[in-house]
């Protein structure tokens, strides 16, 4: 390009990339055809006088992201950067942080945002500085009723208090000895009022949990003979006490029955779902519930996605919200 063409070149291309001008509206202005003018802005970011930078906060990888909302068909995909301990720590804190942030841009004003029981969405609770003003419910019981101040109650708790809304929390264990136990509980007032707004939820954070020691709740409150049967099913993870195989299928449908949590086929119709879960341990998990079509979005970190962009979708992608027992 000679010096008079690149200095059009480079004129265009400030009208078209800084200025926000259209390619019609540069033409009439240089007395060219629109195509010319396309020809010289393609000419120019070859020839490099132009140089097109995306950024991203550091901790962000936008390109993993992306591969990662495509492959499995999700609204939304975050993948953030693993720790050094990623190896060893699932669900490093940050990914609460940066769900927190998703969750602002997700929930809007009247909103109901449901939350269930897991460390990350705990982390993500208290992360939280800006929600739009909704009404915020439990979804499931906690682990432990004792420790119900520093578990999901409380993150309920400060959900509302961030956005101004209701809150109505659940104040009972996540696991009961039996079913009658369980149906018995499910009609207090108290949890029978946040079930009622289980169909209002529109959105919603949950955890996954490998089926593993210290990586299930759900795992680490049986005995070691019940985990046996379960794990005889083929159960790869775990979700709002739901225990999936690889294939995303349910299985161990009796466990519910014993749970105070909300139902698969009501997490199938919340609107949007975010799932909360990152390490290498915990990949297969992630991958089991993405093919269960209960999650719509992901927030996750680098090593659990370089594992799931080698795995297999499935048949049907998570955004389909199809059951695969259907």
């Amino acid at each position: 390009m000679g010096p008079a063409e690149l200095v059009q070149a480079a004129a265009m291309a400030r009208r078209f990339y800084l200025e926000g001008k259209s390619k019609i509206q540069i033409a009439e202005e240089f007395g060219v055809s629109r195509f010319k003018v396309a020809r010289v802005l393609e000419t120019a970011l070859e020839r490099d006088l132009v140089r097109i930078e995306i950024r991203v906060p550091a901790e962000l990888d936008a390109e993993r992201s992306d591969a990662l909302r495509a492959r499995f068909g999700l609204r939304h995909a975050v993948v953030v950067e693993s720790p050094a301990e990623a190896d060893e720590s699932p669900d490093p804190e940050n990914l609460g942080e940066v769900a927190a942030d998703l969750l602002g841009e997700l929930v809007a004003e009247g909103d109901v945002l449901g939350l269930a029981w897991g460390r990350s969405t705990i982390h993500m609770a208290a992360a939280l500085d800006k929600l739009p003003p909704c009404t915020v419910v439990q979804l499931t019981g906690v682990y432990d009723a004792g420790t119900a101040e520093r578990g999901s109650v409380e993150a309920v708790r400060r959900a509302a208090q961030v956005s101004g809304g209701d809150a109505h929390p659940i104040y009972a264990p996540m696991l009961l000895p039996d079913a009658a136990t369980a149906a018995a509980l499910r009609h207090q007032t108290g949890i029978a009022r946040a079930f009622d707004y289980f169909d209002k939820v529109t959105v919603a954070a949950v955890s996954i949990g490998s089926w593993e020691a210290g990586i299930s709740t759900v795992h680490d409150m049986l005995s070691d003979e019940e985990r046996a049967r379960y794990a005889s099913y083929g159960v790869a993870a775990e979700m709002s006490a739901h225990l999936f195989d690889r294939d995303g299928r349910r299985v161990g449908r009796d466990l519910g029955e014993r749970c105070i949590t909300v139902e698969a086929d009501r997490l199938r119709r919340i609107p949007e779902v975010v799932a909360i879960a990152g390490g290498q341990r915990k990949a297969d998990a992630i991958g089991a519930v993405l093919r269960s079509g209960l999650v719509t979005s992901l927030v996750t970190d680098t090593a659990a996605a370089d594992l799931l962009l080698g795995s297999p979708p499935g048949l049907r992608p998570a955004l389909e919200r199809a059951d695969p027992d259907a």
